[in-house]
């Protein structure tokens, strides 16, 4: 019964179901889909715009939950029961099993460090106009020992693999395919990260962001007190 009334559904947005089915292995499989990422992803995002209401009701059965940021065009899913920074209800390889995959320790903290690095640069303005930041090497390694007193690892490919695994979270961009060390010297941060790292995280990293956070919001209350 199930399977005919999505057949149906499908027929109504002129889907095959064999597309369908791409779209959501693909969503399982990575556990996210982002617009820029490649035109295979393009394709896949622009797929889920069309049949986004059967992809919700689909993955809701089985307690997925979806964050869709139209803003930056990515879509991400979180595991029955896991914690989701941007989304309000908390309670309701390719990759590694990306989906659930569990950053390590070291991943962990650069994931840390690269949303510290990206909340500086928002508020500095050094954002393109996709959302992305550039960051170089050094000042990675430099944010890594003040915040966290960790290092990177020394090797390179030690330090290839920890940024593939990151660049498989869809929440930074380099060259990987470059064997010169120069080819790492810059990462672009993507704007996913925000949605692995809650404000109340970040808050104890870098207290600016919440000072900041504060200074907005007296500043909106200021410009509707004198509206009204």
């Amino acid at each position: 019964m199930f399977s005919q009334m999505l057949q149906q559904a499908l027929n109504e947005k002129a889907i095959r179901p064999e597309d369908f089915s791409e779209l959501m292995i693909r969503l399982l499989d990575y556990g996210i889909i982002n617009r820029d990422e490649s035109q295979v992803e393009a394709n896949l995002y622009d797929r889920y715009l069309q049949c986004q209401d059967l992809v919700d009701d689909y993955l809701s059965i089985i307690g997925v939950r979806i964050e869709h940021d139209e803003q930056f065009c990515f879509v991400r899913l979180y595991p029955p029961g896991a914690s989701a920074p941007n989304l309000q209800d908390a309670e309701h390889s390719p990759f590694n099993q990306g989906f659930r995959h569990r950053p390590n320790q070291m991943e962990m903290a650069l994931i840390l460090v690269l949303r510290v690095e990206y909340e500086k640069s928002l508020r500095e303005g050094l954002v393109d106009d996709k959302g992305c930041v550039l960051i170089s090497m050094e000042e990675i390694a430099i944010s890594l020992n003040n915040l966290l007193k960790r290092k990177l690892p020394e090797g390179l490919q030690e330090r290839k693999q920890l940024f593939r695994n990151l660049r498989q979270l869809r929440i930074i961009r380099f060259n990987s395919d470059s064997s010169s060390e120069e080819a790492e010297n810059w990462i672009s941060i993507q704007p996913g990260i925000s949605s692995l790292v809650s404000h109340d995280v970040l808050a104890q990293l870098d207290p600016e962001s919440q000072q900041s956070e504060a200074a907005q919001l007296n500043e909106r209350s200021e410009t509707e007190g004198g509206r009204a």
